[in-house]
């Protein structure tokens, strides 16, 4: 009889485990079904937003955030990313440097384009357009800034690693290499730029020449990622990032923000 009973009660504790763990699962079933759904509506709403103007007479246009070379004598280094042409634009930014040594009448932009790959071209372009020119009607964000004594310095280093970069005949959207991946090439190279690219930045995270372990763009920290597709990143700049088949999930308790796929920087920090 004392048998039986126990073996009642621990049937009965069983199951009441059993179903307040199916409950909590369903839960969180749910809240993950509900963020997945939210960023893929908001997907859909940038996506029509990017396509409702032709590519050939969208903007091109300076958004009035960089310096009037003109006017400004010193030197000054820029980072920008701006949401991505087309259904592109859904999911990720694509990015650049912007560059004007002492006295120069103009920027130098340091950029890759995919389109240049398929026609047999370099991917890297080296242009005079505007440093803040809209992309394609998409208005960049300024990620990174120096200005002053020494930045002629760093604008020739600049050049120099921009030239250098491995992966100028080939261009992938996804995983990469693509636009991010150059400027993340870049930013490794010259630190004190302090890089944080935006979790939309897709493709930062693929590591030139298939290495696995890199500094973080930043130069605050380091990386672990495997082709662009997985990978974990930890920096001073950047907080704690993961990369999951090459969208970002993170925090940054720093500047206080998640990171997230699709919408990017969420919370009071910069961004």
């Amino acid at each position: 009889m004392g048998r039986w009973l126990g073996a009642t009660r621990s049937g009965r504790y069983s199951r009441t485990l059993m179903g307040k763990m199916n409950m909590r699962w369903k839960r969180g079933a749910v809240l993950t079904a509900l963020i997945v759904i939210s960023e893929l509506t908001l997907a859909a709403l940038w996506g029509r937003a990017a396509m409702a103007h032709d590519w050939s007479s969208a903007s091109r246009e300076s958004a009035g955030i960089a310096p009037d070379p003109a006017t400004t004598e010193e030197a000054v280094v820029q980072v920008y990313a701006a949401r991505s042409w087309g259904w592109r634009g859904s999911f990720g930014v694509h990015s650049w440097v912007a560059v004007k040594p002492t006295g120069a009448p103009a920027f130098d932009v340091y950029e890759v384009i995919g389109w240049r790959a398929y026609r047999g071209m370099s991917t890297l372009s080296i242009s005079n357009r505007p440093a803040d020119g809209r992309w394609f009607g998409n208005v960049p964000e300024l990620i990174a800034e120096t200005r002053g004594d020494g930045v002629d310095a760093v604008i020739t280093r600049i050049d120099a690693v921009a030239r250098a970069y491995p992966h100028a005949t080939e261009y992938r959207v996804w995983p990469g290499p693509n636009s991010n991946t150059f400027t993340a090439f870049v930013a490794r190279a010259i630190p004190e730029l302090r890089v944080d690219l935006p979790p939309t930045a897709i493709g930062k995270d693929y590591l030139p020449n298939g290495n696995i372990f890199a500094t973080s763009p930043s130069g605050t920290g380091f990386q672990f990622s495997v082709f662009g597709i997985f990978g974990v990143l930890v920096g001073v700049e950047e907080g704690l990032e993961v990369n999951l088949l090459g969208l970002t999930f993170g925090i940054d308790p720093v500047d206080p923000a998640l990171k997230l796929p699709i919408v990017g920087r969420l919370g009071p920090g910069r961004g």
